[in-house]
């Protein structure tokens, strides 16, 4: 009975979403409430999801996963410390009042409002037929892909940690390469490279990763597999600047250096990657490395659609809505990361009616600006920061560098300018930080807080303790948060579970 009652009490799912058939294609439209099209189901696509006014808009999300994922835990997903759904929630229980449709969008015709969106599997009658969708304000939230750098046979041969499905082929891998090196008449050599984990990269997630696996290694896996096959397992961390995490304070830094080599992880700095091949990578040193399984973790790159909007929208080295001076300068540079070009309000430049939030868009009016960090924290904050642009009916307009911020009428008038409406203007995007925070293994994290006068930094157990307060208080839901609790007592009580599937 009480499941039952409740139910009841959930919002229940309606649209106003009419199709019809234009030149030739299927195309959705509202019949009476503005549209909001969401693009993406990330960070800043989940925000503003959670938060955004159905009553008043009519709220469209398409994406090609239809749910949200805790992205920060995806290393300790991957050497099943947690489990996969106890990151996701899904769009529809975010929101129960939000149309969504699993499908990708191709392209957006920003002066037309319409976006041509493609399913993301085959129909029984084969193909991915598309459709359009018309729109009355978009918001592009779709992130970025893992970045190759151009690196001959990293796509082929290396293993990425963006989404669920990558911490999936990892976890999978991972059991792989000791059930072959475990085989009867393995030879010593071949074993040695199949128990070599290469990761390449040491920011955030490379790092965490490192020191995830070397406990795994240490522990799960050595009371399971014996001794001598244990001792031959490696983890080789490759960064190719000066020091790692180089977001953190040199102090930390240093300190999550130390813990990695303590912990047996191999580091080395200034190596850099020449190419990927079959179980081996090759240095620009011109050294060889064999492996087992490489994770390439060296940074992130724009995805299709964001590349077709910044050529067609902003084309390096043309002026924006206003004369070339500095700061264009500085959003030709952003042009130049591939990023859509933002202003104070998170409005694409040269379009109408669009904003891009999270890591696919990065400001271009001042270094200020431009200097936020590609972290959930800052996609998060802009997701809500848009929704109550939305909410609170602001016309967003044409972004350029001189155009006028998102405004709304207000409904009393103004007897001193001869009665004309006021209106109030938007304020720009804030972002407000609440500190960085990094695993290094189950016990050993990182803090740092820089907070006006609160100038917080934490290495070990405390810092652990604290990653894991903040990690299961910014769980998006109370069922997220059991869960996780839940997988933590579990792996304590009976360790990390071997199986793969």
């Amino acid at each position: 009975m009480a499941l039952i009652a409740r139910r009841t009490l959930l919002p229940t799912y309606s649209s106003d979403l009419d199709s019809s058939v234009a030149d030739g294609s299927l195309e959705l439209r509202s019949r009476r409430r503005p549209v909001v099209l969401i693009l993406g189901s990330g960070w800043a696509a989940h925000s503003l999801i959670k938060v955004v006014d159905t009553d008043t808009y009519e709220v469209l999300v398409v994406s090609p996963r239809n749910f949200f994922a805790f992205t920060p835990m995806l290393p300790s997903c991957a050497v099943g410390t947690v489990e996969f759904r106890s990151l996701l929630e899904p769009v529809r229980v975010a929101n129960p009042c939000v149309t969504y449709l699993e499908a990708e969008c191709t392209s957006l015709d920003t002066t037309r409002r319409v976006a041509v969106c493609s399913p993301v599997a085959d129909l029984p009658t084969g193909g991915r037929p598309p459709f359009r969708v018309t729109y009355d304000v978009a918001v592009v939230a779709v992130g970025e892909q893992p970045a190759t750098l151009g690196v001959p046979g990293v796509a082929e041969n290396c293993y990425f940690l963006k989404e669920v499905t990558d911490a999936a082929a990892l976890r999978r891998r991972i059991g792989e390469v000791f059930d072959l090196a475990s085989l009867p008449g393995t030879a010593a050599d071949v074993k040695d490279q199949l128990l070599h984990f290469l990761v390449v990269g040491g920011g955030a997630t490379g790092v965490e990763f490192a020191a995830t696996l070397a406990e795994f290694v240490r522990g799960d896996l050595a009371a399971s597999y014996p001794p001598d096959l244990v001792k031959r397992a490696r983890v080789t961390l490759l960064q190719s600047g000066d020091a790692i995490l180089t977001q953190f304070d040199s102090t930390l830094a240093d300190a999550a250096l130390a813990a990695l080599r303590r912990d047996g992880v191999t580091v080395r700095l200034r190596a850099r990657v020449a190419r990927v091949a079959p179980g081996v990578a090759t240095l620009k040193d011109g050294s060889d490395i064999a492996f087992g399984l490489c994770l390439w973790s060296a940074g992130n790159s724009p995805r299709g659609l964001v590349t077709d909007l910044r050529t067609a929208l902003q084309p390096a080295g043309v002026p924006i809505g206003g004369a070339p001076d500095d700061t264009q300068a500085e959003a030709i540079r952003g042009a130049a990361r591939g990023k859509l070009l933002v202003d104070p309000w998170m409005r694409v430049l040269g379009a109408s009616n669009v904003l891009a939030l999270g890591d696919c868009a990065t400001a271009a009016t001042t270094a200020r600006y431009a200097a936020l960090p590609a972290t959930a924290q800052v996609a998060g904050q802009q997701g809500a920061y848009a929704a109550r642009l939305i909410n609170r009916g602001f016309t967003i307009g044409t972004a350029g560098l001189d155009a006028p911020p998102p405004y709304r009428p207000l409904s009393w008038p103004l007897s001193a300018l001869g009665g004309t409406t006021a209106a109030e203007v938007a304020p720009p995007f804030e972002f407000l930080s609440l500190g960085l925070l990094a695993g290094i293994g189950e016990d050993d994290a990182l803090t740092q807080v820089d907070a006006g006068a609160l100038q917080l930094r934490l290495s070990g157990r405390l810092a652990s303790l604290l990653w894991r307060s903040v990690y299961v208080t910014k769980q998006v839901s109370f069922r997220n948060r059991v869960l996780i609790l839940f997988d933590w007592l579990k792996t304590r009580a009976f360790g990390r579970d071997l199986s793969q599937f």
